[in-house]
């Protein structure tokens, strides 16, 4: 074109980037390079930005290294960091052909950064995707469920949202879900730390209710929570939204 532009931002993918590197420094074209290429140098804004504002060629290493490495700059400041390890866990609705393509790149682009710009000796960087439609059930079921269990002890709650940790081999490929719960006691009778004697009361009044109705033939007179006037502790987090919502 007639008009060159004064800067570019190439957000295509890495071997795209190493064809059009030569090219805009020939025009004299300013890039930068989201793409793990890593002609020129790396750059991450808050660590080393001063140091390269006369490149003509700067590389924004990747999502994960410009969420990790100023936490190991961070850390290195202060006290040697002989290794230094990320896993960037990204959705997988986020990951489009140029991320799926660049996976190698990715890594060891990454991985260099969190030496030459973090200060780490050693370094190493593991991406992984999230099924996020699969995280998506998982929440929406413990969410309901929590909903459930406040039916009977409003004191039920989640401390946080839940974490996913992927299949590793030293789980033998297994996935780990972490869910924490809180149980706050009523403070009727018992004082509202005693959760613990709280929920498996309620639990057992509501089956004694339910069991001796059915051996009856009678309705059961067990009443929720809700029907009592007890309102459940919010839930945390996504929980509050899902509890808005109806979850």
């Amino acid at each position: 074109q007639d008009e060159l532009p004064d800067i570019v931002f190439e957000c295509t993918s890495a071997k795209a980037h190493e064809a059009n590197a030569p090219r805009y420094a020939e025009a004299g074209i300013l890039a930068v390079d989201l793409t793990p290429a890593a002609v020129g140098p790396y750059l991450c804004p808050p660590v080393n930005l001063d140091f390269n504002l006369d490149a003509m060629n700067v590389n924004m290493i990747t999502c994960g290294g410009q969420a990790t490495t100023p936490m190991v700059k961070a850390v290195s400041s202060v006290v040697p960091v002989p290794y230094a390890e990320i896993v960037a866990s990204i959705s997988s609705k986020s990951a489009g052909p140029g991320t799926r393509a660049n996976i190698d790149e990715f890594t060891k682009t990454t991985t260099a950064a969190l030496a030459v710009v973090g200060g780490a000796p050693r370094g190493q960087a593991i991406l992984r995707l999230n099924p996020v439609a699969l995280q998506d059930r998982i929440l929406a079921s413990i969410h309901a469920m929590v909903a459930e269990v406040q039916d009977y002890v409003p004191g039920y709650h989640l401390r946080a949202d839940p974490q996913f940790d992927h299949a590793r081999d030293t789980w033998k490929g297994m996935a780990r879900v972490f869910v924490p719960i809180e149980v706050k006691g009523r403070g009727d009778y018992l004082p509202d730390y005693a959760g613990n004697l709280d929920i498996i009361t309620a639990a057992a009044a509501r089956v004694g209710d339910i069991m001796v109705a059915h051996r009856l033939g009678v309705a059961s007179t067990w009443k929720s929570s809700a029907q009592l006037g007890d309102v459940p502790d919010p839930l945390v987090g996504v929980g509050a939204d899902a509890q808005k919502a109806g979850v």
